[in-house]
């Protein structure tokens, strides 16, 4: 089994900043995506950004720019720096696995988001 534990997540103020952490455990490829994800009542969960094993990142238009998605495969975590966050920024973060041996992701729990001031 895939385990991710988040960690981060709070309450902030519009421009204000919040790192989220996911750290990995269990039995999975060193081929793989980690990405975060985000979804806000009434709407579908979208990917916000990104990295797989060698480094190659994506980030949603929405948030280019302010957000940074790193990783440390060796410790199996990745991170989701959100600087300069924005009330629509306000969701449920969600780290993500994507085994890319066997073709299957993992889901962390969930981590609330609220940006307002």
């Amino acid at each position: 089994q895939v385990q991710l534990v988040e960690s981060g997540g709070g309450l902030v103020q519009p421009g204000g900043s919040l790192r989220l952490s996911c750290a990995a455990s269990g039995t999975f490829s060193s081929i793989n995506i980690m990405s975060w994800h985000r979804q806000a009542p009434g709407k579908q969960r979208e990917l916000v950004a990104s990295m797989d094993n060698s480094a190659s990142t994506g980030y949603a238009d929405s948030v280019k720019g302010r957000f940074t998605i790193s990783r440390d495969n060796a410790k199996n975590t990745v991170s989701l720096q959100m600087n300069n966050l924005k009330p629509e920024d306000s969701a449920v973060y969600y780290c993500r696995l994507y085994d890319g041996r066997v073709k299957r992701g993992y889901w962390g729990q969930g981590t609330q988001v609220t940006v307002s001031s």
